[in-house]
């Protein structure tokens, strides 16, 4: 079966360069139209299943893509950002450089935050219940810090190794019975060009 990841469309927050964590921001235009170029590779996919983080812009990429109802698991949310959800990255890399550093190392967490190391547990046994609950491959709507703890938990691929998760593309796993979980892809889809796109 296929475990199939897709990064929401961008939003707003996204242009401004903003730490979203659990706060919501809608998609900007641009997002919009990623996740209405991504619909043809997913139904080429077909997945039986789809589930999505509850998260504002999870769900309105699913109900762009035609899943206006997907099962909602809050345990797919974004990592918890705490003080820092809503400010801007430029702006916290400036006034502490080292910190904001440690952070992407997964070695801080910012007050009232989720350590690096309690969210990768919490996405890998929220993806892990999916998988051992259905039959089919699943398409699961979430944020790329999702998609980056499952290639750490999933795969043992480290962040530090990965590229930035592009917004309104497929990370996809591949899993067999008694076999290594393997990656098939990431960043699917980072190169359709959003401008033909119809309405």
């Amino acid at each position: 079966m296929r475990l199939i990841l897709l990064r929401h469309g961008e939003t707003l927050w996204n242009q401004e360069h903003r730490l979203q964590g659990h706060q919501n921001s809608p998609l900007s235009e641009k997002g919009i139209q990623q996740a209405k170029a991504i619909k043809p590779l997913i139904e080429q996919f077909s997945p039986k299943y789809v589930v999505s983080s509850d998260l504002g812009r999870a769900l309105q990429t699913a109900e762009i893509i035609g899943c206006t109802n997907p099962t909602q698991d809050s345990e797919l949310r974004e990592l918890a950002m705490g003080e820092w959800e809503g400010c801007k990255k430029q702006e916290i890399m400036a006034e502490n450089p080292r910190l904001y550093q440690a952070w992407r190392d997964g070695d801080y967490t910012p007050q009232g935050g989720e350590s690096w190391q309690a969210f990768c547990q919490r996405i890998s046994q929220a993806l892990l219940k999916w998988v051992n609950q259905y039959d089919g491959d699943i398409l699961a709507i979430v944020h790329s810090g999702v998609i980056r703890a499952a290639c750490e938990t999933l795969v043992s691929l480290s962040t530090k190794h990965l590229l930035p998760v592009t917004q309104g593309t497929l990370t996809i796993f591949e899993i067999s019975p008694d076999l290594p979980i393997k990656l098939e892809a990431y960043n699917l889809g980072s190169f359709i060009p959003t401008s033909n796109v119809a309405d």
